[in-house]
């Protein structure tokens, strides 16, 4: 058996053993895990990506940010159990980040979810939860008959957060809200998650802000939104409405080339782009990376679906 080297070591040695604790549990922080559940942009289904959701696992308890169509699926294929739900969280109430947000309550719940949840998103979180258990009350009456499970309701705490500011704390992480500028959705937050080992920013979606800039403030990850301006240009020449549409997207949208100047101005070590719009197939990583890189020196990650940071 060897001896600590130092006197400094021999004294962190014995303060373990006093605690009872590890030495390792008690010199190394929890873990957290950041994956990207689905990185298209729009509310229309991409066959290359899936609508926008991500989770953070800290101890083994799962925290997801937006619910697009097929999240649950998306933690499924990430390996994640949908009964370790612990919160979720949602930017704003457009439907590519809330169309599934009821959906993964009632499969946890399927998936033998016995814990609490809580909810936290913009008004009319509490009455969009209350509809849709409305909506599905025949299923969840049948099987808390058929299959001996626990009211859903009393499983879902429902928060609504229509400021900046704390959002929640618990002993894994601690959630701050910043009011971001979504055109004519309001309120539009962005998220950060201050977890035991780094911090992580989720900017839903926004046009460049200041808020965000001050939220994401020396950030380890910084998650955003992403636009490519020629191929927007492309997609919304084909539309009946391409001039309202353009003028929305830049209204209420981040360029590739802003969001690097964002991150930039933030101070943010890892910048990770998601969101993509177009989010289709027909842009490569290259030239994701190539209209941003120009503006943010610091570590670049092009998003994709399941990608584990």
């Amino acid at each position: 058996m060897s001896l600590p080297a130092t006197r400094r070591d021999f004294l962190g040695c014995a303060a373990a053993a006093l605690s009872g604790l590890p030495l390792a549990a008690r010199a190394e922080p929890a873990k957290s895990r950041l994956i990207l559940l689905g990185t298209g942009g729009g509310p229309t289904p991409k066959p290359n990506r899936s609508a926008p959701a991500n989770a953070i696992v800290v101890n083994g308890q799962v925290y997801v940010i937006d619910c697009g169509n097929g999240v649950a699926r998306q933690l499924v294929l990430a390996g994640l159990p949908l009964n370790a739900l612990r919160c979720v969280f949602i930017t704003h109430h457009h439907s590519d980040h809330n169309a599934d947000y009821g959906n993964l309550l009632l499969l946890s719940w399927a998936a033998n979810l016995a814990k609490r949840v809580d909810a936290y998103g913009p008004p009319p979180l509490k009455q969009m939860t209350r509809l849709f258990l409305r909506m599905n009350a025949y299923d969840i009456r049948t099987r808390i008959a058929d299959e001996g499970r626990p009211p859903l309701k009393d499983l879902i705490s429902v928060h609504e957060v229509a400021a900046g500011g704390p959002v929640m704390a618990d002993a894994n992480v601690k959630v701050t809200a910043a009011l971001v500028d979504h055109g004519a959705v309001k309120p539009a937050l962005a998220y950060r998650f201050d977890c035991p080992d780094r911090s992580i920013v989720f900017s839903g979606d926004t046009r460049p802000s200041e808020n965000l800039v001050k939220l994401a403030k020396g950030a380890d990850v910084l998650v955003h939104e992403v636009m490519y301006l020629p191929a927007v240009d492309q997609m919304a020449a084909g539309e009946t409405n391409a001039r309202t549409l353009r003028e929305h997207l830049l209204s209420a949208h981040t360029t590739a080339e802003e969001v690097g100047k964002v991150a930039t101005q933030a101070g943010v070590k890892t910048l990770v782009l998601s969101h993509f719009v177009p989010g289709g197939p027909g842009i490569d990583d290259d030239t994701w990376a190539a209209a941003v890189r120009p503006h943010f020196a610091g570590r670049l990650v092009v998003g994709r679906d399941l990608m584990e940071l």
